[in-house]
């Protein structure tokens, strides 16, 4: 049985992957003033950060309509598929999952499995890769469900913020709640999992990366582990290095730039990790 896999534009997948697997990506948009970007099509994501701060009105985002989902379905039925899974951002931060439950409802030509993993960015993207990969080698609906099921159950997504200022100009951090963050230097840690997003501080970047080392520390052995950023190619690469004791044996970890859809709320600089934990 063929079994087309889809997801959006918030997963951060890298191309290579995107294309080797077949994925489909419905991309989200970007909206600045008037202007609507569907994301990583009509504007680059290193045009969006270099842009950011300096845009006339802060950035919002929207998803798609139910049809842009129900025809990736039917794109995936044209090419032979008998079944579609698609995989998309946490309910939590979007109602991208929602719409392509209506789309899914809508389109009757093959079954279509619309699953909530509960995270972001490569949180998102590593379960999608693993569902692509397993059916490849043939697995049923069933058994990949099950398995996505459980591995999102075991995937952690961290990052540090460079400033609060976007999470203020989203309207995500009140004013009052900006300036004490402000006069304290506090460096935000964005967590996400199963779920359920929260959020620590620290009070220096030295302390912000130490804290996300210990993060990932202390979830013990990985099954995986990625590298998200909004547009920081030099503090991803001291991550990296700074990381590489975590790095499960043999792998070679995937280095995501984070969507503009989540980095119009936290802004350029941000760095983390996207891992699942072993079983």
């Amino acid at each position: 049985m063929k079994i087309a896999i889809v997801t959006d534009s918030t997963a951060d997948l890298p191309e290579e992957i995107i294309r080797k697997h077949d994925i489909g990506v419905v991309p989200l948009y970007i909206n600045i003033g008037e202007e609507s970007y569907l994301d990583g099509v009509d504007m680059s994501r290193r045009d969006f950060y270099l842009g950011l701060p300096d845009f006339i009105q802060h950035p919002t985002t929207a998803v798609p309509g139910i049809d842009a989902f129900a025809n990736m379905f039917k794109n995936a039925y044209e090419k032979g598929a008998e079944a579609v899974i698609s995989l998309h951002i946490g309910k939590a931060l979007s109602n991208t999952v929602d719409v392509a439950r209506l789309a899914a409802e809508k389109f009757k030509e093959i079954p279509v499995h619309v699953l909530d993993p509960g995270n972001l960015s490569l949180g998102t993207g590593l379960l999608v890769q693993h569902a692509a990969m397993m059916a490849e080698a043939g697995e049923t609906v069933k058994t990949i469900l099950a398995e996505i099921s459980d591995k999102a159950k075991r995937t952690y997504t961290f990052a540090v913020l460079a400033t609060l200022e976007f999470l203020r100009r989203s309207g995500r951090l009140s004013n009052f709640m900006f300036g004490l963050g402000s006069l304290l230097i506090l460096k935000p840690i964005l967590k996400m999992h199963d779920g359920v997003t929260d959020m620590e501080r620290t009070r220096t970047i030295n302390g912000s990366h130490n804290r996300l080392l210990q993060l990932v520390e202390q979830l013990g052995a990985l099954e995986k582990l990625a590298f998200v950023h909004t547009h920081a190619l030099e503090k991803i690469a001291r991550l990296q290095e700074e990381a590489a004791y975590l790095v499960p044996k043999g792998m070679k970890p995937m280095v995501g730039e984070v969507t503009p859809v989540i980095g119009a709320h936290i802004g350029p600089g941000a760095v983390g990790f996207s891992v699942i934990k072993a079983a």
